[in-house]
């Protein structure tokens, strides 16, 4: 029998992103569109532990879609991954009379809401929100874009500098375990190579293809490299270039945390806001243990289970344009 719903519980947890705003805000008015009451978990799970609720109305999300970052904050709860850390958990939840979760985050969120659910058996429903753009199941996670837009922008400006003194720049974006980020900027910024994780890197293949571009007077040089790639971060991979090619004059800039920041894109609040929408929908709808995405634009679901244990492909189709646009 389908669950009736009166009051949901929204968080965030894992790494921030641009456009979660947008998904709390949307989460929020569409419950309360829905007679719903609606309680907000400061600090994700460690905020569940600790008795951290706030009630929300349609004003409480007021001036926050133009937002980065998180207004429920976020946090890494140790406690959490223990079950008498769940159990505390789930009794709070069922105390405050929560009868529904939307998580937003990545794998990790995800993870933790399938064990909350199987342990104290609240429906669940999750919203990627994670800039690396690595979830199974959707085709584009929240803050994705307003990431790759923040890389890009560094990009054209370091190429401006790179044109004035013929250098070779290594540009380092985020992504541990997925090039998503490192692929879209280098193809949006121009780049000369693109290194990530999904491929492996012959720094003898990258050394050859930088000494033909400057037969060919190429006036700079860029590399985008992902910041788990094999061979190393940028700094590594500048050095080893440098070994090779003493006459190249390199440059290093680690972008870090800034593509985690800023006022999200159009796209990321859309996004934010269909999302957001759909989890509560499906919800109401019966829904539990799935993810809430989005394949060839429309809204889609995915098992938890799917969306963080398989491995979503790269687009071989961007591959291959990186390649041949390069030259």
């Amino acid at each position: 029998m389908k669950k009736v719903i009166k009051k949901i519980g929204v968080f965030t947890s894992g790494g921030d992103s641009p456009g979660m705003n947008a998904c709390i805000r949307s989460v929020v008015r569409t419950s309360l569109y829905n007679k719903l009451e609606v309680v907000g978990i400061m600090r994700g799970y460690q905020g569940m532990i600790e008795k951290d609720f706030i009630s929300m109305y349609p004003r409480s999300v007021s001036n926050i879609i133009q937002r980065g970052g998180t207004i429920l904050k976020s946090a890494r709860s140790t406690d959490f991954l223990k079950i008498e850390g769940r159990q505390t958990a789930g009794k709070n939840l069922l105390e405050q009379g929560i009868d529904g979760l939307i998580a937003i985050g990545g794998d990790g969120t995800f993870r933790g809401a399938i064990e909350l659910h199987k342990e104290c058996g609240i429906p669940v429903m999750g919203i990627p929100g994670t800039i690396d753009n690595d979830l199974f199941g959707t085709d584009f996670t929240l803050g994705f874009d307003t990431a790759v837009n923040t890389a890009v922008e560094a990009v054209d400006k370091i190429r401006d500098t790179a044109a004035s003194h013929d250098r070779l720049f290594f540009i380092e974006v985020m992504g541990r375990d997925a090039g998503y980020i490192a692929l879209w900027a280098g193809i949006s910024g121009g780049a000369e190579a693109i290194l990530m994780p999904e491929q492996k890197t012959d720094i003898d293949q990258l050394s050859a293809l930088l000494i033909k571009g400057r037969s060919e007077q190429k006036t700079s040089s860029i590399v985008i490299v992902c910041e788990g790639d094999d061979a190393g971060g940028a700094a590594e991979i500048a050095e080893k270039i440098k070994n090779k090619h003493p006459g190249f004059e390199t440059r290093v800039t680690v972008l870090g945390h800034v593509q985690r920041g800023g006022s999200p894109t159009a796209f990321d609040r859309i996004l934010g806001s269909r999302l957001g929408f759909a989890a509560v929908e499906a919800l109401l709808n019966g829904k539990s243990g799935m993810m809430t995405g989005i394949l060839k634009n429309e809204i889609s679901f995915t098992d938890f289970s799917k969306a963080t244990k398989k491995q979503k492909p790269i687009n071989e189709e961007f591959l291959n344009l990186a390649r041949v646009i390069s030259i």
